[in-house]
């Protein structure tokens, strides 16, 4: 394999076993100049987080803040991911093979749960691979131009309010739910003859800012939620280093 198609597992060998795992971001990108300095990123999936952290502060003791490691061990490390995170626990700056990684430890349930549901939208939008629909929504989670959605392709039809109606139809169902509370819904009749609740969507601007609404308001709550556990868990100088990383990329994406 050359360099961009090399997906590093190596660091899975030496981590308690995991029933889910996924590498995501940039690093993994073939265009991205800085393949061998970015951090390769994992989403890890378990059935018990408290048990696995136990298992892996055997293994890895290293890998944690020390402090969190002192005064309640795996128990601790879950409890701030729950309460006060998103349910994740990330390891940044783990060192293996001459490569740094970064891994984020979650409940399979919770997991699952975002997945289908959009319930925090923090890994949802990091792991689903978008396809048709999620083509067009895929970008939600680093909060662009929602438009987009309902945008018009120059390939094919313009997107009309049909089609963006349709759209919405696929969308999960408390995204949608939330939706109908917002801009109203209207009793339609099924091909069986049921009564349903549909979105009532004038125009396809209105629902596009509607969603967006909604969205950002999830991101913003997840992604502050998951940044005061992510300084409490990683310690002051990784979360200092972590940020200042993501600041100096944002401000290089932009000149």
């Amino acid at each position: 394999m050359n360099s961009a198609e090399e997906v590093p597992i190596g660091l899975l060998q030496t981590l308690p076993p995991v029933e889910f795992c996924c590498v995501y971001g940039s690093s993994l990108h073939p265009n991205n100049s800085h393949i061998h300095t970015s951090m390769i990123d994992y989403i890890l999936g378990v059935p018990d987080p408290q048990q696995w952290h136990a298992q892996n502060l055997n293994m890895n003791r290293h890998h944690y803040a020390s402090w969190m490691v002192h005064l309640g061990g795996a128990r601790l490390i879950t409890e701030v991911a729950d309460d006060i995170g998103v349910g994740v626990h990330f390891n940044p700056y783990v060192s293996h093979k001459d490569r740094m990684f970064k891994y984020g430890v979650v409940r399979m349930h919770d997991l699952v749960q975002d997945i289908l549901g959009w319930d925090r939208f923090y890994l949802s939008g990091r792991l689903q691979k978008p396809e048709e629909l999620y083509a067009k929504i895929c970008s939600l989670s680093y909060m662009g131009d929602l438009r987009m959605l309902f945008a018009e392709d120059k390939t094919s039809q313009d997107c009309g309010l049909s089609t963006a109606c349709s759209l919405v139809s696929s969308l999960p169902l408390p995204l949608r739910n939330q939706m109908g509370m917002k801009l109203g819904e209207k009793k339609v009749f099924d091909e069986c003859g049921r009564a349903v609740q549909k979105v009532a969507i004038k125009s396809k601007e209105e629902a596009a800012d509607c969603m967006r609404k909604i969205l950002r308001q999830k991101v913003m709550v997840s992604s502050a939620r998951q940044a005061v556990a992510g300084l409490l868990t990683v310690g002051v100088v990784h979360g200092l280093r972590y940020v200042g990383s993501k600041m100096h990329k944002a401000w290089k994406s932009w000149w």
